[in-house]
């Protein structure tokens, strides 16, 4: 168990990630409603996964909040970072046309990737070493109860939801009794987006009082003591001057690349996948989305147990399966009947609690100095998240307009996923059990 303090800031930083990924999916719950209201096409559905938390707004964010984190502390970036999350969700909020919301999407996009890198690093840099996996693990469950509670908002307040008629008063008192159908239909996704907006004024109060990470107040007194350089452009250097922080680099960046071109498209389109390859209703789409997040939240949570205590490489290679038996009954079964569609619900939901993703978090922590472990994770997560942008415009054109070219999509998915099974199995690290700082010492000698 981690200890008051510890498990206390873990669950402050965490909100992070619950506005990151409520941020993906009440863009994605609400999809089909933008779309009608602002008449989007698919490809102006791309563009707005390009920009946005899911792809390249964090991407950009990252490479900018890692590299600040290091440089000024993780305390700087929670005394900030969520007021300008707070302005990308008021631009959703209030738009009234394509450019407004693409704006509202990026601005969000970049605030959630100027967290992230910090909120992991701080977790890991706070935690006991028994504790350390388990409070990633904690974060990622926060990832998971984001979109849960968010896409249950979305359908209460959808149209034919049980808080409707509210919405309908709403949109009446703000625009007028004589909206069209479709306005009046959105403003179910302007309150959701409003809800992020209540919680990151919440997070924003709680994290600006933490205490900065004493990791960091260390490495930043052994540098001043040495004279070292501490810019951001010295940072970079570093980072890319040492064989081993670059060996680690693309080890990284390769299981969750490969890992993150799958799991970006289905966090973003999943609901609307389910619409028009399932055939299902929107309502019964987000039900089902639901659920699955319900599922991820539950299976973290039994690994949150386990992580400390378990062989890292062993429960790498049980999330990796799941994910491959969920894109194997798309090709074999399909998802156009019930059968299908459920099968891979379940399974996808299974491999989200256990997915390469909370190993990333953990290693992408634990396998840098902390001079540059923020920065080097910023790097990462833009490289990947900007892939993920270009991967989710290219995906939108092997999909089709109604889903036709599902299958095809989804052997790409296989083969990203059996990538990122190999070279996972093959450069686990044996981290378990140690500090930090022992692990620093190991990897990269006494300089740092």
């Amino acid at each position: 168990m981690a200890n008051k303090s510890s498990l206390k800031s873990t669950i402050a930083v965490s909100l992070t990630n619950y506005l990151d990924a409520g941020a993906i999916v009440a863009g994605a719950s609400g999809l089909t409603l933008w779309q009608n209201y602002l008449g989007l096409t698919e490809v102006h559905l791309g563009w707005l996964n390009f920009i946005s938390a899911n792809c390249l707004g964090a991407a950009l964010g990252a490479i900018i909040g890692g590299f600040l984190a290091d440089k000024y502390g993780r305390k700087f970036i929670y005394t900030y970072n969520l007021l300008v999350y707070m302005l990308g969700v008021l631009l959703v909020m209030c738009s009234v046309n394509f450019p407004m919301l693409l704006a509202g999407f990026l601005v969000t996009g970049i605030s959630v990737g100027i967290g992230v890198p910090a909120s992991w690093t701080y977790i890991s840099e706070s935690s006991e070493i028994n504790n350390r996996g388990r409070n990633i693990c904690i974060s990622q469950m926060s990832w998971g109860v984001g979109p849960m509670i968010i896409l249950l908002l979305g359908m209460f307040f959808a149209p034919g939801g049980y808080l409707f008629s509210w919405v309908e008063s709403l949109a009446a008192a703000i625009g007028g009794a004589g909206l069209a159908v479709d306005a009046v239909n959105v403003f179910s996704s302007r309150v959701v987006f409003f809800s992020l907006f209540v919680v990151a004024f919440i997070a924003w109060n709680m994290q600006r009082k933490l205490e900065e990470s004493n990791e960091w107040k260390a490495s930043k007194e052994t540098a001043k003591a040495k004279g070292e350089d501490t810019g951001l452009i010295h940072a970079f250097k570093v980072l890319f001057s040492n064989k081993t922080a670059i060996k680690t680099v693309c080890f990284l960046a390769a299981i969750y690349l490969t890992w993150n071109l799958v799991a970006s498209v289905m966090g973003f389109f999943q609901p609307h996948i389910y619409e028009t390859a399932g055939g299902v209703s929107n309502e019964q789409a987000n039900w089902m989305n639901c659920i699955q997040w319900a599922i991820i939240v539950g299976t973290t949570f039994v690994v949150s147990g386990l992580i400390d205590k378990t062989n890292h490489k062993l429960l790498y290679i049980i999330g990796l399966v799941f994910a491959l038996s969920a894109w194997i009954v798309v090709v074999g079964v399909g998802v156009n009947g019930p059968v299908g569609l459920w099968s891979f619900v379940v399974l996808w939901g299974i491999e989200g609690g256990i997915s390469v993703q909370v190993f990333y978090a953990l290693w992408g922590t634990e396998l840098f100095p902390a001079k540059f472990r923020a920065g080097a994770q910023g790097f990462m997560f833009f490289v990947v998240r900007g892939l993920s942008a270009v991967w989710g415009l290219v995906f939108t054109y092997i999909y089709g307009e109604n889903g036709e070219g599902f299958t095809i999509a989804a052997y790409c998915m296989i083969a990203l996923l059996v990538i990122s099974l190999i070279v996972g199995v093959i450069g686990c690290p044996s981290t378990r059990g140690k500090s930090l700082d022992q692990i620093t010492k190991e990897r990269y000698g006494e300089e740092y």
